[in-house]
């Protein structure tokens, strides 16, 4: 676990008792029945976390994407989190992220086909999608970052769990990172065990296995993070390989993400010439700071060198007025999912299972039969 232990915050110890009373209560309301969660008749999957920090949602939603959207028609529904907007908005391959946040921008840029919304009340979103014309042809809608919005009862929730930050170790905030107490994890389906190691061991599995304490319906999943091609910023149609760099070329890497450990490690594979100017997750970068980016890349005197960044800065930062001195060398570097034991097959007959069993035309078909008979 490269990532090292958990920090906990002792001092703040008395408001975690104060936060996991107030969460307590939440959720008992919930299972009560006295704050309503609603059911739509059309498959959700909930793509959520436990934790506070990345672990790896964006990723992970856009390889549901590419499993169902040549079947269904998808729909991406995001709180939009930072956006300058409010209430429901619709993307369009001309909105913005400052408009509907650097994540659903960066999932609609890549997938324009696509219905890509955000609304903050989700169930309002969902009908917006459901009964829009513009969105009526949605089959299946994909929820960001809805583990603790309780008012939709999707028919999937899946769980993310960063392999280096496991909730078992893990305490309520402020003293540590969990939003939610390790026990609420029996609301999951499906337990993604996130940015493992891919030469991690079975003993490995079994040990995150037994400490999670899996409920026969939940089904545990392994998954490491692979890099493609590097991207040109101005211009997606040139790319480079990682295999072109050496240990001549220097990289500037410019991240506003909540863990860039594993990006870092992987740079290092082929160089040790790396500057990591290093931001909040989704930091919004002023023109200050887009100057000191281009200062400190003036400064860097090798033949070999670029600016890397990843897919979600990469969105803030094509709203901001770059210097040219960057944008010729700034390259994205794009992260996809890759499945570990031999289990993507038994991932994907899970996923396209459901949403072919709970389809809407389905489900109105099996009501006129049921009319009629």
């Amino acid at each position: 676990m490269s990532e090292g232990p958990i920090r906990r915050h002792w001092s703040l110890a008395p408001l975690t008792l104060l936060y996991r009373i107030v969460t307590g209560i939440r959720n008992k309301l919930f299972e009560w029945k006295i704050l309503p969660s609603e059911e739509f008749d059309i498959p959700i999957i909930s793509v959520g976390n436990l934790t506070v920090g990345g672990t790896g949602k964006t990723p992970h939603t856009e390889y549901l994407i590419k499993l169902l959207k040549d079947k269904h028609k998808v729909a991406l529904l995001s709180r939009g989190y930072k956006r300058k907007t409010k209430g429901f908005q619709l993307a369009t391959t001309d909105s913005t992220a400052k408009e509907i946040g650097d994540e659903p921008y960066q999932i609609k840029k890549k997938f324009p086909d696509i219905h890509v919304a955000v609304d903050a009340d989700r169930r309002h979103g969902i009908h917006q999608l459901c009964e829009s014309t513009a969105t009526e042809n949605t089959e299946v809608i994909l929820l960001d970052d809805a583990f603790q919005h309780r008012y939709v009862t999707p028919g999937i929730n899946i769980v993310l769990m960063d392999y280096n930050r496991p909730i078992y170790e893990d305490t309520l905030m402020p003293t540590g990172m969990l939003r939610e107490p390790a026990s609420s994890l029996y609301r999951a389906h499906v337990i993604i065990t996130t940015k493992c190691p891919k030469n991690i061991k079975p003993i490995d599995y079994r040990i995150v296995a037994k400490n999670l304490e899996l409920r026969p319906y939940q089904r545990l999943f392994f998954t490491a993070f692979s890099y493609g091609d590097m991207v040109a910023f101005n211009d997606p149609t040139r790319h480079r390989a990682l295999s072109s760099l050496s240990k001549q070329t220097h990289i500037l890497l410019v991240t506003g993400i909540a863990t860039a450990a594993p990006l870092v490690e992987k740079l290092r594979e082929s160089t040790d010439q790396i500057t990591h100017m290093e931001y909040g997750d989704h930091h919004n970068f002023s023109r200050s700071e887009l100057q000191l980016i281009s200062n400190t890349f003036a400064k860097i005197g090798a033949t070999d060198r670029l600016i890397i960044t990843t897919e979600k800065d990469a969105a803030r930062l094509s709203t901001c007025q770059l210097d040219e001195s960057i944008v010729d060398h700034l390259y994205i570097l794009p992260i996809e999912v890759e499945f570990l034991q031999g289990q993507q097959e038994s991932f994907n007959n899970y996923i396209t299972d459901y949403v072919s069993k709970n389809s809407r035309n389905r489900i109105v078909h099996q009501r006129a039969d049921a009319h009629k008979s």
